[in-house]
């Protein structure tokens, strides 16, 4: 792999997914708490109490990333940790936890990339409406606040949300997420107020510790093909899709406003009168990077809608609000163990789209893996899990992510997901996606041979950075290509 010498290769974990200690050091309860307490909802009624109990065994996780070589560690924190209620006082034990696990990571030469808000919303919060409730926007603002006070010399850039969609559409669409509602027009406002959320924290971050303050947000945008390129109809209900899988985050966190094919074609759902005068002004800030999280692609056609739902939930209500007329197609193979074809063409397409509209937007691919059934092996009495299919579609995908580099997308890093085998949501603990296998009833983690070949694609780049450094301060260099070496377009 030919990477930029800037270029960060790191992993990622989330704080429900990974760290257990539900009840401990103060930490308040969560939607996901309640979700996964309320029997059906969860596979194998499984819940995230102790997880992979990365709270108790933090230390010994940045050892192993220390291991592995991570120049980057993207993290969750638990808001319901550092402030029980959602609003008013912060849990010292809470902050103490994260600010310990931040300084572990500095001083193990790991760059912290730290999200905000990935699903965890405090059930007090919920019960007074959830993300359908503008207050719930209001009091994110003031937790981002919050925490660039208390961690903001720590942490190399902040992420405000992670995948918005899913909180607003599969948490109160088709109901599989938390807090497992099933009605369009709550959605639709969750989504909105996603959005002002989004802009009031990167607000308060960068009044809090200056203009310079690195801020992001992570979409996991859709990559939709249609069944016949040469169908109009097709193409239609590709645009259908587009709009309300990508366009209503992409709309007013980049350009300020919502399609108004979008607003036309869920009228009949919403009226839309969540949006206030001055909101889009709100939701409209300066990202220093866009991040991408990126799995499969999907195809659909115009139908009638019961063609499923993209793999977002089948069998369940529909997340896409608005997209009655449109059919899923089931998915080619090769697939994932989560049903998710295998498409690393699918991500360079979607790269080169962001920068074809967005050009002067860093882009980072925040999340890409693939859940396989992992299965430990003794060679020569010492644990060992073999996934080959998770390496291929790893380098596969990092392959596609060089590719884009190449015809000058300005692509900032990749994570890996994830780290280590977690709290799968709504799977349970059925599904692994992690390069170190996690033996969930006694604790021990195992390197996966994933694992160990990303450690080496991670040694062999920062070889790789460090001849680019001495060339760049040895020998003159005309302009252009000085600047390609410092990964840079313009």
């Amino acid at each position: 792999m030919n990477f930029p010498p800037g270029f960060l290769l790191g992993a990622a974990t989330a704080a429900y997914q990974v760290e257990g200690g539900a009840a401990e050091g103060g930490r308040g309860p969560s939607i996901w708490d309640t979700f996964s307490h309320t029997p059906g909802r969860v596979a194998g009624g499984d819940t995230g109490d102790v997880a992979t109990d990365h709270y108790h065994r933090w230390r010994s996780d940045i050892e192993l990333m220390r291991e592995l070589g991570l120049e980057a560690y993207r993290l969750s924190l638990s808001w319901p940790r550092v402030q029980p209620a959602g609003r008013g006082p912060l849990n010292p034990e809470g902050v103490a936890f994260y600010r310990d696990l931040l300084d572990g990571l500095i001083a193990a030469g790991i760059r912290p990339v730290v999200t905000l808000y990935h699903w965890d919303l405090p059930q007090p919060l919920q019960d007074a409406g959830g993300w359908v409730n503008r207050a719930t926007a209001e009091a994110f603002g003031e937790y981002a606040r919050a925490m660039a006070r208390e961690l903001g010399d720590r942490v190399s850039l902040w992420t405000t949300l992670n995948e918005p969609w899913c909180t607003a559409f599969l948490g109160y669409a088709s109901g599989v997420h938390a807090p497992g509602h099933t009605d369009g027009a709550e959605a639709l406002a969750a989504a909105h107020h996603l959005n002002l959320a989004h802009g009031l924290a990167t607000i308060a971050i960068r009044e809090e510790l200056g203009q310079g303050a690195g801020v992001s947000v992570t979409l996991n945008l859709h990559v939709t093909r249609p069944e016949d390129e040469l169908d109009s109809t097709h193409l239609e209900a590709v645009r259908t899709i587009d709009l309300v899988g990508n366009h209503v985050f992409l709309g007013p966190m980049l350009d300020g406003s919502y399609p108004a094919d979008l607003i036309a074609g869920t009228r009949h759902v919403s009226d839309w009168s969540f949006v206030r005068p001055g909101d889009l002004m709100v939701t409209r800030q300066r990202l220093d990077v866009l991040g991408v999280n990126y799995y499969s692609t999907q195809t659909v056609r115009p139908g009638d809608g019961t063609g499923g739902s993209g793999g977002h939930g089948d069998g369940a209500a529909s997340p896409w609000v608005g997209a009655g007329h449109v059919d899923f197609l089931p998915p080619a193979g090769p697939l994932t163990d989560m049903g998710w074809n295998i498409d690393p063409e699918g991500l360079f397409d979607l790269l080169t789209a962001l920068d074809n509209v967005y050009p002067d937007l860093p882009l980072m691919v925040t999340e890409n893996g693939a859940a396989f059934p992992d299965v430990v092996e003794e060679d020569d009495g010492v644990p060992a899990v073999h996934d080959p299919r998770r390496r291929e579609y790893v380098a596969a995908h990092l392959a596609q992510v060089e590719r884009a580099v190449t015809a000058g997308v300005d692509v900032r890093g990749y994570f890996l997901w994830s780290l280590l085998d977690n709290f799968e949501w709504a799977y349970g603990y059925t599904k692994r996606f992690g390069i170190i296998h996690v033996d969930y009833a006694t604790q021990e983690r195992v390197v996966k041979d994933s694992g160990r070949w990303y450690a080496g694609v991670i040694a062999a780049h920062r070889a790789s950075r460090a001849a680019s450094e001495e060339v760049a301060t040895d020998t003159p260099r005309p302009a252009g290509l000085l600047t390609r070496l410092l990964g840079r377009r313009r």
